[in-house]
């Protein structure tokens, strides 16, 4: 679109605290349970996936648009996403009585697709090089409405960091979390309420290995375009690290943790058979890193960011 984007500021625990009140009634706060299984460390799930939509974005998406101004607001809203902030952003305007469309990238999952459309959302489905386009540029020309950005976007940030007060007060010992990275908007929320509340514990991104943009940034010191090869693992995985989320989410959180998609698929399996809990791809990636002993020992907590997959998806992944 032209035009510099606004460098992100960090956010504050008291922009957190503030958000809760916010979202209170929407987003509900989900339970923290153990997973029993071998492992080299204790570990437990914050269990997003039972958010209303499925999908921890409600919490963002509530916040940012709680925070338009009515005039704004009445214009409508817009978002890009692939399907869970889609959700999310709609989900938000059915309450509020406002139009919503969203830009989405083709072949995004048949089950967010009908999730957008039952919310009363508008899909506008584009290549994915002009979705991107759309995070980037923080908008798309032609659109009308407020662009709710998924990830850099302060607001969306603080309602995300909600998660991490929630995680410390529920397991005050906690050694480690680990959060799936789609572009930093969850994982730099999370840090923000981790590191104030409980200094000493560990905030990792989890990726999964066909499509790394942090752990490659990490490598280079900077955001660097990658190749990414397309999986079952929808939620996360980008093409780079936004570079405005760069600032915040290398000084927030402490590395990388990449796995295989046979580990994804392996952890799927177990929290199914001993949790009961179905997740997506990125749901359960962190807890692929924690059971393969990627984020050490002690207490660990994963994000089980969403669980809005695709049933033939998950017969065929799990065979």
């Amino acid at each position: 679109m032209g035009r510099a984007l606004p460098r992100i500021e960090p956010i504050l625990l008291a922009d957190i605290t503030e958000a809760r009140d916010r979202i209170r009634g929407t987003a509900i706060r989900t339970p923290l349970v153990r997973l029993h299984v071998d492992a080299p460390a204790e570990i437990y799930l914050k269990l997003e996936n039972l958010q209303p939509i499925g999908s921890f974005k409600l919490r963002g998406a509530t916040n940012a648009m709680r925070l338009l101004e009515p005039a704004a607001l009445a214009r409508g809203v817009y978002t890009a996403s692939a399907g869970n902030m889609a959700q999310g952003v709609a989900w938000g305007a059915r309450e509020l009585g406002v139009p919503c469309d969203v830009i989405v990238p083709e072949h995004a999952p048949r089950t967010k697709l009908d999730a957008i459309a039952r919310l009363g959302a508008r899909a506008i489905a584009v290549p994915y090089d002009d979705w991107w386009r759309c995070l980037a540029d923080h908008g798309r020309v032609g659109m009308s409405g407020t662009f709710i950005h998924p990830v850099a976007d302060r607001s969306v940030i603080a309602g995300n960091g909600t998660i991490g007060c929630e995680i410390v007060e529920d397991l005050a010992d906690v050694d480690a979390v680990v959060v799936p990275f789609g572009g930093g908007g969850l994982s730099s929320g999370i840090a923000t309420a981790v590191r104030a509340l409980t200094p000493r514990a560990k905030v990792y991104a989890c990726e999964v290995e066909t499509a790394a943009p942090f752990a490659a940034a990490l490598k280079a010191g900077s955001p660097v375009t990658i190749e990414r090869t397309p999986s079952f693992v929808d939620g996360i995985g980008g093409r780079g690290v936004l570079p405005e989320m760069w600032p915040l989410v290398s000084t927030l959180l402490d590395d990388s943790l990449v796995v295989s998609l046979a580990e994804v698929v392996d952890a799927l399996r177990h929290l199914i058979a001993r949790a009961h809990v179905v997740a997506e791809g990125a749901g359960a990636a962190a807890v692929a890193a924690a059971m393969n002993g990627k984020a050490g020992g002690g207490k660990v907590v994963c994000i089980v960011s969403g669980g809005n997959i695709d049933v033939d998806t998950l017969i065929d992944v799990l065979r």
